[in-house]
């Protein structure tokens, strides 16, 4: 699976109409005087600001594993109610960093494997409150882009935009041949405020790399790297547009699906122009019903559109929320926004049998080995609790029909299991994961009955009885393949016995063997060592510290019991280390 691409889901979608969905720019301002819309920001500002958030956020993270901070005795429920509270926190803090940390904030939404289960799924709520750049500045960016000024490029061009987001915002207009359209501008200095920030952001990503606890495991360099990518793809609205062009083809021949159309005259890297579509909201319940539109249809429809998008196109969606999907007069979908979509290559199509046939099978070595080549899975050490995980899951979830499953529970469970883990789920992955639970929801608020599981059994039924198009003999042909490899291996196996007992007699093959209580053993062991010197050293400091006091030293005592704290702390951190040992083995 290919990284996912561009913008998040706060961009603004141009969906309003004044009968069927009444759209207002959202009133709600930061609580800080953040000034948005200016054109040039203070690298020394914005420095203090965001390291002021990183420290406080560090030490919010620190105090979770203190149990002493817990009033009343430290319990699960209550880690689990502060998390929640500081997601929280994080969410809002973000919004008020701007731009740059809204959109890392979504893309941090998808790594289960950094975060535990509250913060990503707060992460995944992160949605703009931001006010409109003015007029001026819109017709100023659109005058400089396309090289006209507005009244020859427009016959009308209404002022007030539809919808304000960090990145730009949408404004009406109509063309001088009539034709009706949204423009989508970019908000005024926002390449300037991405260099300031993700050059502060490298800096936060080296801190975290060096950290003794935080950095162990961890690739941070390369988290800031495929951020700063997408993040730039995000500035491009050629690549947003290119985009939106690819998912209209896509659907070109699915009349239950509506695209709006690119209009590249009127387009430039800062500029989006396209199509005027209006429609009803999907999460407007009561105003499908007014339409006389069939809630449980366009509930199946959407799952159909984005099964479709997955396993015909490979080119989806990646952010397919209620306010980028409404429904037109005529009950067919419209989506909007296309600056964040996902791709998959179009070369997994056996490796997803093997999945299939994995979990069928109840297998976690084959589900491992096939979400390894897939790129679901990102193998960083010892597999072995990966592969222990994802048998409980196949043990636990497979005794309900597939039909009977759900998106939601299976994703939070996934999550769960990520963090804390020796892998990680690519965005791609995670995007899809999310993409579901999302449609599943909104499944449920047009239908209380709706399954998404349902919708997919025969998509996945198709996958596994259809090879490039042929709709027979795959599963034949799959196991046969699969019998061809057992029986490959088969045929080797003597040969290889014996290559194993030649390499034994000539002492070229060196055998392992690991004891993990004898492990444990060692490392307690030297870490009681190592505790003894620290206790000795922080009691000699001690000592001569009340020797020198007692003997009018004052001065030289402080600092010989300032020094004496070193150890002490080293000391307190050997302690934890020891509780860690005992938990790891």
């Amino acid at each position: 699976m290919s990284a996912v691409s561009s913008n998040t889901q706060d961009s603004p979608s141009y969906r309003s109409n004044p009968v069927l969905n009444p759209s207002l720019i959202r009133p709600e301002t930061s609580k800080k005087s953040y000034r948005w819309n200016q054109k040039k920001y203070s690298r020394n500002r914005r420095r203090i600001d965001i390291w002021l958030f990183v420290f406080n956020m560090s030490f919010k993270f620190w105090r979770n594993n203190q149990k002493w901070t817990y009033a009343n005795g430290f319990s699960e429920d209550k880690l689990a109610a502060r998390r929640k509270s500081q997601a929280i926190w994080i969410r809002e803090s973000l919004l008020d960093l701007g731009p740059t940390f809204i959109k890392a904030g979504q893309l941090f939404s998808t790594r289960a494997d950094l975060f535990p289960a509250e913060y990503v799924h707060e992460l995944s709520k992160l949605q703009d409150r931001v006010p409109a750049f003015s007029y001026e500045q819109a017709a100023a960016i659109i005058e400089e882009d396309l090289g006209k000024p507005i009244t020859k490029l427009f016959r009308k061009f209404d002022p007030t935009p539809l919808a304000a987001a960090s990145l730009g915002q949408v404004h009406k207009a109509q063309l001088h041949n009539g034709e009706e359209v949204v423009v989508k501008i970019q908000r005024p200095g926002l390449k300037q405020l991405f260099t300031i920030d993700l050059a502060i952001l490298k800096q936060i990503a080296r801190y975290f790399q060096n950290h003794p606890r935080w950095g162990k495991g961890r690739d941070w360099i390369g988290i800031y790297e495929e951020c700063c990518r997408i993040l730039w793809l995000e500035t491009d609205y050629i690549n947003e547009g290119r985009n939106a062009d690819t998912f209209r083809r896509n659907f070109r021949s699915e009349n239950w699906v509506d695209v709006p159309r690119v209009y590249w005259r009127y387009t430039s890297p800062r500029v989006l122009t396209l199509e005027y579509a209006p429609g009803i909201k999907i999460s407007h319940y009561e105003a499908l019903e007014a339409a006389g539109l069939d809630r449980k249809r366009l509930a199946r429809l959407g799952a159909k559109a984005y099964l479709h998008q997955l396993l015909n196109n490979g080119f989806f969606h990646a952010d397919p929320h209620p306010g980028n999907l409404a429904v037109s007069p005529e009950g067919a979908l419209i989506f909007y926004d296309f600056g964040m979509m996902g791709e998959i290559k179009s070369n997994i199509r056996e490796k997803l049998m093997d999945t299939l046939f994995g979990i069928a099978q109840k297998n976690s070595n084959l589900v491992v080995d096939s979400l390894i080549e897939l790129g679901a899975l990102t193998p960083t050490g010892d597999m072995t609790p990966v592969r222990r995980s994802i048998q409980y899951m196949l043990d636990n979830f497979m005794d309900k029909p597939f039909e009977e499953q759900s998106v939601d529970a299976i994703s939070e469970d996934l999550y769960d299991i990520a963090y804390g883990q020796p892998f990680r789920f690519p965005a791609t992955f995670t995007f899809v994961m999310r993409a579901f639970s999302t449609l599943e929801g909104v499944g449920k608020g047009l239908d209380p009955e709706f399954n998404f599981m349902e919708v997919a059994q025969p998509f996945a039924m198709q996958l596994m009885t259809s090879n490039n198009g042929n709709n027979s003999n795959t599963i034949l042909d799959e196991l046969s393949r699969q019998a061809a490899q057992v029986g490959t291996s088969a045929l080797g196996l003597p040969r290889r016995i014996e290559d194993t007992i030649e390499k034994l007699e000539r002492g070229d093959l060196r055998i392992r063997v690991r004891s993990l209580e004898s492990e444990r053993v060692l490392r307690r062991l030297s870490a009681i060592q190592l505790g003894t010197n620290y206790t000795l050293i922080f009691s000699a400091l001690i000592l001569s510290a009340t020797l020198l006091f007692v003997n009018g030293d004052k001065l030289v005592a402080l600092i010989v019991t300032i020094v004496g704290i070193i150890p002490a702390l080293a000391l307190l951190r050997l302690f934890k280390r020891l509780e860690r040992i005992d938990r790891m083995f």
